[in-house]
């Protein structure tokens, strides 16, 4: 299903508060990138990231095209004789070298996602995508503490609900008691992670991702280069930006992150925008109730589903065909989901309100049947929870104290009490016992070409954010009209203006219609 979310999210950290000192990319000796022999990957590996069929010799031509290497950056810009690390780089030259026009490096989020094929993965998505290929070479690169660079993978705690594999709990609310277990698990899991590598994980910060960017840049012997990137990757976008007016090129950020790292603030956004898609899932499913029967307004199918939630949360079903009970947490995870979704969510949700039986809903044991996916020997990394959490903790500026985070999870569980559970309490806590300073970043309006996407009604990405971000660093806003992540590098009609933009510059106001669901 899409709209899924697993990551620490921008979460708490503020005991300590060290201001970063920049230091210019100057300092440092001229960047060298050392091309070598890109990766070769198995057909398994290829089916691993859905690659399939003809599509594999589609993937096999752009690696022929593509460029891999490795540059040597300072693990701490302020000592830049200190010690070294390696990011990992490609190159996927422009299909049209006549006319090429420059280099747009690309991110995918996270932070914690991998970007070494990412260039790959954007042309072959769509044949909007590929024109972006055309005339631009399309840059990729693993972050500091991701995949083929040089990173630290914090050993698995023994247990935690935090970030462990331990404390399982069953159906039902959770208890203030269960709530202090997490919290405590998550505090141990924290101080073990950060005192690991302390130096190596302290560097894992947004402006110091954005000064290898820059780096990059300068080896790729670029005056400037452009950036396109969604999610997590458009703090990235904001801070380089800010920090090398000069350097910067065009750039498009799509899913636009929260200005300001707050677990409050976080948590309370995103909880809100997943209270107002399932209140528009209601009134989807109102205009189509000879199907679905949960009224025939949105009041009526949101009471309904309110309801629907309230029973299963007073007396769990289990069905033989299933490993877990069903609980009212079930039925808002299912009223959580986005747009494209709706139609096998609403069946699964008129499953459950109509199921008599042992045996689940077809449709829900739809969307619970896909199998974990074996990842085959040399498979490159797509996503680092140790640079996810470091990242984060490192910026994050909210409390960290156990009385915030319960307070917060018990104000949205009553605010929203249809998806207020959506998630984790371990989200709200996500940077308790975090040790390493936390490093704040201002960024500004810098003046130069900017693009930025948002989604009208997301949930990952709320799009009060993109709005925020403009207040602060400027740029033109493409409303898309979805509820989809990241959807305008995926839609072809959104990813064609992406392309425009990078050709022309020229920005747009307007809209985008995105990926909506189907009748």
């Amino acid at each position: 299903m899409t709209g899924r979310r697993s990551l620490l999210g921008v979460w708490t950290a503020a005991a300590l508060m060290a201001m970063a000192t920049p230091a210019p990319a100057s300092a440092a000796p001229t960047p060298s990138i050392n091309w070598k022999r890109c990766p070769s990957y198995s057909e398994a590996v290829l089916r691993a990231r859905g690659i399939e069929g003809d599509r594999m010799a589609e993937f096999r031509t752009l690696m022929a095209r593509t460029d891999c290497g490795t540059l040597k950056v300072p693990l701490d810009y302020r000592r830049p004789g200190g010690r070294q690390i390696t990011i990992a780089v490609t190159r996927l030259k422009a299909a049209d070298k006549a006319n090429r026009l420059g280099s747009v490096a690309v991110n995918s989020g996270g932070p914690g996602g991998a970007g070494y094929l990412m260039p790959i993965d954007h042309v072959m998505m769509n044949a909007a995508n590929a024109r972006l290929n055309q005339r631009h070479d399309l840059i990729g690169f693993d972050p500091r503490g991701v995949g083929y660079s040089t990173k630290v993978d914090c050993p698995e705690p023994d247990s935690g609900a935090g970030h462990g594999k331990g404390n399982k709990r069953g159906p039902g609310a959770l208890t203030e008691s269960e709530a202090r277990q997490i919290y405590d698990d998550q505090v141990r899991g924290n101080r073990a992670c950060s005192s690991f590598d302390p130096a190596f994980l302290g560097g894992l910060t947004t402006v110091n991702i954005a000064r290898d960017l820059d780096r990059i840049r300068a080896g790729l012997g670029e005056r400037k280069i452009g950036f396109l990137a969604l999610s997590w990757g458009t703090w990235l976008g904001a801070v380089y930006r800010s920090e090398f007016p000069d350097t910067v090129g065009r750039m498009w950020l799509d899913s636009v992150a929260i200005p300001h790292f707050s677990t409050l603030a976080f948590e309370k956004g995103r909880a809100e925008a997943t209270a107002r898609d399932c209140s528009r899932m209601a009134g989807w499913m109102a205009k189509r109730d000879k199907t679905y029967g949960f009224g025939t307004s949105r009041k009526k199918a949101e009471a309904a589903l309110l309801a629907l939630r309230r029973d299963y949360d007073a007396k769990p079903r289990t069905f033989t065909d299933l490993d877990f009970p069903v609980a009212g947490a079930t039925v808002g995870m299912l009223c959580a989901q986005t747009g494209p979704d709706w139609p096998l969510t609403a069946k699964a949700l008129s499953g459950l309100r109509d199921v008599t039986g042992t045996t689940a809903p077809h449709e829900l044991k739809q969307i619970y049947s896909g199998k974990p996916i074996d990842i085959p020997p040399g498979a490159p990394e797509d996503f680092n929870q140790t640079m996810n959490r470091a990242t984060f903790c490192n910026e994050d500026t909210g409390p960290r104290d156990f009385a915030s985070a319960w307070s917060a999870w018990q104000q949205r569980l009553k605010n929203h009490p249809l998806t207020g559970d959506f998630g984790k309490f371990s989200a709200v806590a996500g940077c308790a016992g975090w040790t390493l300073p936390v490093t704040t970043t201002q960024v500004r309006d810098s003046g130069t070409s900017l693009q930025l996407s948002g989604h009208r009604y997301e949930s990952m990405s709320p799009y009060e954010w993109t709005t925020r971000m403009q207040q602060i660093i400027g740029g033109a806003v493409l409303t898309v009209d979805d509820d989809v992540h990241g959807s305008a590098l995926m839609d072809p009609t959104c990813g064609a203006k992406v392309a425009t933009y990078f050709e022309t510059g020229r920005l747009s106001n307007g809209h985008c219609r995105g990926i909506q669901p189907s009748a």
